[in-house]
């Protein structure tokens, strides 16, 4: 299967402390590659680096063997709390040139995200969580990225609201989108993802399918909520 998105030998630092110690992964073309780590593992400054926020100090990240970058869902979601939830999709497509194009998308997202069509000229910043989360994938989705990159899309969101955000993510996937997920809900990414990495104190320590994660011991006591019987 081709590797869309690879992560070769990446080291990133915090001045002289190394967060990502030699990092190599890859997500493949058409399907969802997750992402799990404890807090401090690493997982974010990694999604920083792929998206270019965070320059490292070594290594190689290639979309589709090219130096480039994806669109970030950040893990806070970051919408532009004084612009409305139409000057936010249209911040998503800055980059692009055919206004025509871009109204069409618009209208595109609203069809996906209904709540945001309703909530269309309404600031960002009063929007609901599980809304500001549709609108940082609506925005992302804008600039038509060839991987999305979300980073804990789960975050602070109602049980409901997490099962609806999943649910984009799988649509996502089966129309063609290659997604790169940061997820600490492990019973969630399960569903949707095709294939695991583990990440641990800046270095990936697991690689392997959704039933190889489910069957490997420290994984299922770690995230799982599986623990070994007495005896």
């Amino acid at each position: 299967m081709e590797a869309m998105l690879e992560i070769v030998d990446v080291v990133t630092a915090y001045g002289k402390i190394e967060a990502l110690k030699g990092v190599s992964l890859s997500a493949n073309r058409g399907r969802i590659t997750c992402l799990l780590g404890p807090n401090g593992a690493g997982k974010t400054t990694l999604m920083m680096t792929v998206a270019g926020v965070l320059k490292p100090r070594q290594g190689s990240i290639k979309l589709e063997g090219i130096e480039l970058v994806g669109a970030l869902v950040p893990e806070n979601r970051l919408v532009f709390p004084q612009m409305s939830v139409r000057e936010n999709l249209l911040a998503g497509a800055y980059q692009r040139n055919s206004s025509g194009e871009v109204a069409a998308d618009i209208e595109q997202m609203y069809t996906r995200f209904p709540p945001l069509k309703e909530r269309r000229e309404q600031l960002a910043g009063t929007l609901s969580g599980g809304e500001q989360q549709m609108l940082a994938v609506a925005r992302a989705l804008m600039s038509r990225p060839r991987v999305l990159l979300m980073d804990e899309p789960s975050l602070g969101l109602a049980p409901i609201v997490v099962k609806e955000i999943f649910g984009i993510i799988a649509e996502l996937n089966r129309e063609g989108v290659t997604i790169f997920l940061v997820e600490q809900n492990a019973h969630l990414a399960l569903q949707v993802a095709h294939h695991f990495y583990l990440m641990e104190q800046g270095r990936v320590t697991f690689s392997g399918t959704p039933g190889e994660l489910a069957e490997d011991e420290v994984i299922k006591r770690a995230y799982l909520g599986t623990r070994r019987s007495a005896g």
